[in-house]
């Protein structure tokens, strides 16, 4: 199947029972069983363990990232702690430097004392990147683009390194999507979702995913998964399930509006710097070129006064975009990074990645183009 298809029907089977085009939500937390041991259904005896609803997500995810296995979480903060317990005190691990403020949060933090390793560096800088690579490294951890830079790392070069050094390869594509990117056949050997955001695309579900590439490491981190439960609940699983069946238009949507607004900004006055991978002067849109299809719907950008007040009597301005967080649903959104999204990380840590007080990251949805362009030329007036 080509994957407009995909997303249709990928996976996908007709409900046996009733003959439901649509799975039905299983809302039910256990499976009757004919003698002890013994279920009806062999797949199906807890829904901490596998839930049907559940489980034609996860086939869904699995069918449009062409991995082996799909996993779905509670959150995308649960997928990315789920992948972190297969490492043990001693081990290390290399992740990039412009992170989601809650994976940095997570990492610093929360593993603090776990006795695993985190190292943040620039992954265009390959030369430095192997440099910290040692007999402890046990994953590479990669988003791209990143939120809220929209820096572009280079999955397949990366993962040349990581193959070579036998070292486990994640990718965050919660950003890109697997309509634009698809980071397994790029040589990944995972791929993160916060499926919350296009996977889902309606705001109105908090959910994560994992795919692997492997088999066996599918299993492992399912048996993680359920000894730790941060499972996602069968109506939740409808929704993201539901929101994938469309994701090929929206994300065409979000793409062409990202763009017409990115160029808009672009050539306005009081805009200092437009981060936006789809414009030919973004230092790294050749390599979004050659592994993206298109460049989303995520834009950025700063201020020629440098002015956090600025930025945020613009926030306070818009109409039709909403200040609010996340990211990835039908509606516009604008959010502060460094007071929202990306508090959480210290600001200079935040300063020396880029992340100024005066930036402002837009997730474009897929109103109409005019309307959107009005509203910023409204607020930034």
């Amino acid at each position: 199947m080509k994957f407009n298809t995909k997303v249709i029907h990928g996976g996908q089977h007709h409900d046996p029972s009733t003959g439901a085009v649509m799975p039905p939500v299983y809302q039910t937390s256990t499976f009757v069983q004919n003698s002890p041991g013994q279920p009806v259904n062999p797949d199906y005896e807890y829904s901490r363990a596998a839930n049907p609803t559940r489980s034609a997500l996860e086939n869904a995810l699995a069918s449009i990232e062409n991995g082996a296995r799909g996993l779905a979480f509670s959150s995308g903060l649960a997928a990315t702690d789920c992948l972190l317990r297969l490492f043990k005190a001693g081990d290390e691990i290399i992740a990039m430097d412009d992170l989601y403020g809650g994976t940095y949060r997570l990492f610093t933090r929360l593993y603090k004392d776990s006795g695993i390793k985190f190292h943040f560096v620039d992954m265009n800088d390959l030369e430095k990147f192997q440099s910290l690579i040692n007999e402890n490294t046990k994953l590479v951890w990669v988003e791209t683009p990143t939120n809220p830079l929209m820096k572009i790392a280079d999955i397949a070069e990366i993962a040349k390194i990581t193959k070579a050094k036998k070292i486990l390869f994640a990718v965050d594509n919660t950003f890109a999507t697997p309509y634009l990117q698809k980071p397994l056949d790029l040589g990944a050997d995972i791929v993160m979702h916060s499926a919350t955001k296009y996977l889902g695309g309606h705001s109105d579900v908090i959910a994560g995913a994992l795919i692997m590439k492997d088999a066996a490491l599918g299993d492992e981190l399912h048996f993680k998964q359920f000894a730790t439960g941060a499972t996602l609940g069968p109506m939740d699983s409808f929704l993201v399930l539901r929101g994938i069946k469309t994701l090929h238009l929206r994300v065409q949507r979000h793409c062409e509006n990202g763009m017409k607004v990115a160029e808009f900004l672009q050539n306005h006055p009081l805009v200092e710097k437009v981060y936006y991978p789809g414009l030919p002067n973004h230092p790294f849109h050749e390599i979004a070129k050659k592994q993206m299809s298109g460049f989303g719907g995520m834009v950025s950008f700063t201020f020629k006064s440098g002015s956090k007040e600025d930025a945020i009597k613009f926030l306070e301005k818009v109409k039709v975009f909403t200040l609010a967080e996340s990211l990835g649903g039908v509606e516009s959104l604008a959010n502060h990074p460094a007071l929202m999204t990306h508090a959480s990380i210290p600001e200079d840590k935040r300063l020396e990645v880029g992340i100024t007080d005066d930036l402002v990251r837009l997730s474009t949805g897929v109103e109409d183009i005019e309307d959107l362009l009005a509203d910023l030329e409204q607020a930034f007036r």
